[in-house]
């Protein structure tokens, strides 16, 4: 699997991402700063990684969607690619309209960082492919901004179609609307993810839960 990380001032998660990444397919990512303007050829999958992109300012994600790479990064979604966001990456997707709705304040006005439970709604993609369906896992979760809403037409359109890939499954933490945690693009090659699965891939810093969605991102590049 060829897999770039895209890092911004102030993501902090890339190093967790990346060895996520090659947990599941062997590989080692290729780290790509966010002035960049194209991507390398090839790639299989872009990731936009957690953290808090210029400190969070404006609004969470805002000014990162702006950097030259997102142009690349929105060509590469256009053409098919596939693009994974998680936390602050699924805040970024949303601000540069790759996927629709927006992350507001948790509900309790407080910065949450514990382990949830999720449930994954969807096994046809191939973010979810390693999973059986309906499977629940915990994650970790460490966000102030991780509210998803959308209006009554988009959730909607979400619900009908089929786009809610994970959803909170013990409980609804920050308040998203239908308790969503993950949505997809239409054609199920961009998905934002709330939670952390990067955080869950090795049973010595707290389990491998996640690890199927690595595991499948790598079956599934491998097969193409």
């Amino acid at each position: 699997m060829k897999a770039a990380i895209i890092v911004f001032p102030g993501t902090n998660r890339e190093r967790d991402m990346a060895m996520a990444l090659a947990a599941g397919s062997g590989e080692a990512p290729q780290m790509l700063w966010h002035q960049e303007r194209s991507l390398p050829p090839g790639l299989d999958l872009v990731v936009l990684p957690g953290g808090f992109s210029y400190g969070d300012y404006l609004r969470s994600g805002a000014i990162a969607a702006r950097s030259p790479i997102m142009d690349a990064v929105r060509d590469f979604a256009a053409r098919g690619g596939y693009v994974l966001g998680v936390c602050n990456g699924f805040q970024i997707l949303t601000e540069a309209g790759l996927l629709p709705g927006a992350l507001l304040r948790n509900i309790t006005l407080r910065f949450l960082a514990r382990d949830c439970w999720l449930r994954v709604e969807r096994t046809d993609t191939v973010f979810t492919r390693g999973f059986a369906p309906g499977a629940e896992f915990a994650a970790t979760l460490a966000h102030g901004d991780g509210n998803y809403y959308a209006d009554a037409e988009t959730l909607a359109m979400l619900e009908g179609e089929g786009r809610v890939i994970f959803r909170y499954a013990r409980d609804n933490p920050n308040g998203s609307a239908h308790a969503i945690a993950g949505i997809c693009s239409a054609n199920r090659r961009v998905l934002g993810l709330m939670p952390h699965p990067e955080n869950c891939v090795d049973p010595l810093t707290g389990g491998d839960q996640a690890l199927p969605m690595f595991r499948g991102l790598a079956e599934a590049f491998a097969l193409s």
